[in-house]
């Protein structure tokens, strides 16, 4: 599946996935490949991206998350790099 992580800022990630992990605003949510139509809010915390090359993470805050196609658009009102220790 393709994601595409934006914040106000900039294009923080574009590629494909294998799995996202991100946080909504009431708890953890799974995305996987074929993954059915589906928006929810963001919350804050940690969004990991699992491909073929291994595992990104990055700290987000507020926006939405918005499934469709095979296909992840994250629009976060923040979106950075998170540390090593963030993408456990």
């Amino acid at each position: 599946m393709r994601i595409t992580v934006l914040s106000p800022e900039q294009s923080v990630y574009e590629g494909d996935a294998n799995a996202v992990v991100a946080p909504a605003y009431d708890g953890q949510v799974g995305i996987l490949p074929r993954h059915a139509p589906f928006v929810t809010l963001l919350g804050d915390g940690v969004l990991t991206i699992r491909d073929s090359e291994g595992t990104h993470a990055f700290r987000v805050r507020g926006g939405f998350l918005q499934v469709g196609d095979d296909t992840v658009k994250v629009v976060a009102e923040h979106a950075e790099t998170a540390g090593e220790e963030d993408a456990a």
